[in-house]
Order: structure tokens, then C-alpha cells, then sequence
């Protein structure tokens, strides 16, 4: 693939900041040089972190992204950047486990995606997140996403 095919990046090879909020995020993408082919590319973040917009409080979750790209594949220090930019994100859990999902297929646009939110309890309860879009490929591996169910989440 020559160099005038592929899109410039906003943070591969440059320095870059944490966005200030998920709004101001920039997610790259690359082409997908297996486009031909089915299979799963899978981002875990098992250290997300967003704030409760109530109480102003840090929740935390072990984000698992999976998806069967098309096209487009996206840039992991992009996907990085943008995760990290929840920090200082006053969001329910739902919000923003679903939030990644949906920015994550308006600019990828896979064959499908899901992710699991697994977060870590609040007033003794955890909320486990799911979301997904598309239809996964017939005959691709989709192996479990390989977060015990809470007993301590550790």
C-alpha cells in the first residue's frame, strides 16, 4: 500500500494529549490490509476510568472491544488517547460503554463490534455493560471475552 492511500494520522508518530473530553477526541483509522478476510481484532482496557456525574466520584471498568473490520481498522494510540479522555467524564456506565461502541463503528464502520463493559461495584452492585452492531461473520473464531463474573474482579 504506497503512503498516498493510507490517511493521515492525528497521534501515530507524534506527540500527542490526553483530549480534554470524549468530544474532542480524534480516532484515526487505517486501512484494513486483510480486508478480504474475516476474523476479529480484539482492544482490552482493563484500567478504563470515568467519573460518576452524580457524586463526582471515579468508577472503573475492564473495557473488552471486539470487532470484524471491513475497510477500516482503528489505530490503537488513537483508541488509547480517546479511552483515556473519559478520566474527567461525568457519565453513567451504560453511557459510555455504549458511547465507545457506536463513535467506534461511525468511524470504522466494521462488519461488527461489540463491547463488554465490566465495571468494578458502586454501592455494592457492579453493572456489566453490553453492546454490539452487526452480525459477527459465519465461521469466525469468537473466543469468550474472558472476564470472570464479579467476585472480587481481580
Amino acid at each position: 500500500m504506497n503512503k498516498q492511500s493510507q490517511p493521515a494520522f492525528a497521534h501515530l508518530g507524534r506527540k500527542s494529549q490526553t483530549p480534554e473530553a470524549p468530544d474532542a477526541k480524534t480516532l484515526d483509522r487505517a486501512r484494513n490490509p486483510q480486508a478480504d478476510t474475516d476474523y476479529v481484532a480484539r482492544f482490552t482496557a482493563p484500567e478504563f476510568t470515568s467519573i460518576c456525574p452524580v457524586t463526582g466520584q471515579p468508577d472503573f471498568a475492564h473495557l473488552v472491544i471486539d470487532y470484524a473490520p471491513d475497510k477500516w481498522l482503528v489505530e490503537a494510540k488513537s483508541l488509547k488517547l480517546y479511552l483515556w479522555s473519559f478520566r474527567n467524564h461525568g457519565a453513567f456506565h451504560e453511557d459510555c460503554t455504549i458511547r465507545i461502541g457506536k463513535d467506534l463503528v461511525a468511524v470504522i464502520k466494521p462488519r461488527w463490534l461489540r463491547i463488554g463493559g465490566y465495571w468494578f461495584p458502586r454501592g455494592g452492585m457492579p453493572i456489566d455493560v453490553f453492546w454490539q452492531s452487526g452480525k459477527l461473520p459465519k465461521g469466525v473464531w469468537l473466543p469468550d471475552q474472558g472476564v470472570a463474573p464479579y467476585r472480587g474482579r481481580g
